[in-house]
C-alpha cells in the first residue's frame, strides 16, 4: 500500500472512530434506538468501504507487482484470506 493510500484509509478510519464517540454519546444521552440502529448502519457501511478499498488496494498493487505466474500464487493466496477474514 502506497503511503498516499495508506493515509486516505487512516482518515477513514479516523472519521469512524469520531463517529462511533458520537454514537456513544448518543447512547449516554438516551437517544432513542431507531436513531442508534441508523447511526450504527451508517458506521458499518463506513466500515465495508474501507474493507473494499484496502481489497482493491492489494489487487492492484499484488497484480501489478506479480511478474509470473509463480509470483502471482502468493498474492492470490493473501487476497483470499482478507476477503475470508472480511466475511
Amino acid at each position: 500500500m502506497s503511503g498516499s493510500e495508506r493515509h486516505a484509509i487512516e482518515r477513514r478510519l479516523a472519521r469512524i472512530e469520531g463517529h462511533i464517540h458520537a454514537v456513544h454519546t448518543m447512547a449516554h444521552e438516551g437517544r432513542s434506538y431507531p436513531d442508534l440502529v441508523h447511526q450504527i448502519a451508517a458506521i458499518r457501511a463506513s466500515l465495508d468501504a474501507v474493507v473494499q478499498a484496502i481489497v482493491d488496494d492489494l489487487v492492484h498493487h499484488g497484480l501489478r507487482a506479480a511478474g509470473s505466474k509463480a509470483e502471482l500464487a502468493p498474492v492470490i493466496e493473501e487476497l483470499g484470506e482478507v476477503v475470508a477474514s472480511a466475511l
